[in-house]
């Protein structure tokens, strides 16, 4: 069997939220307050964990990080907006991404495309 080394990589993640310091990374990417540990009154009942308050959204999200789950309450997009959340998820993942190329000593460079999408480029132990 023969194997080829690709120079580059086209790489989708399917994001678990764990990380508390990529958490409050996020959020000061995107100019949020502070993530703070507490109980949030969603519609449906209270749910406790580390609450992000994303713009125009009546709830909060809700990690548990233990578990890398959100729960939230969003009304089909009419207590906020769902593409907010997306934001949120796309800043946790090239966040954690950042941290944990600069703890292999690797660096980052990123990109952000005209769709909005965001492109990093991963040196392995070089400059991006």
């Amino acid at each position: 069997m023969e194997y080829q080394t690709l120079m580059s990589h086209i790489v989708t993640i399917e994001t678990q939220v764990r990380d508390v310091h990529a958490v409050a990374a996020a959020c000061r990417r995107m100019g949020l307050a502070a993530p703070e540990n507490g109980i949030a009154r969603l519609f449906a009942g209270e749910v406790q964990g580390l609450l992000v308050r994303l713009p125009g959204w009546r709830y909060p999200l809700v990690l548990d990080t233990e578990r890398g789950t959100l729960r939230y309450d969003h009304f089909e997009g009419k207590w906020g907006d769902p593409a907010e959340l997306g934001r949120f998820q796309q800043s946790y993942a090239v966040e954690k991404t950042r941290i944990e190329a600069h703890r292999r000593g690797h660096t980052v460079r990123e990109q952000t495309l005209a769709d909005g999408t965001i492109k990093l480029t991963v040196a392995v132990g070089g400059s991006a």
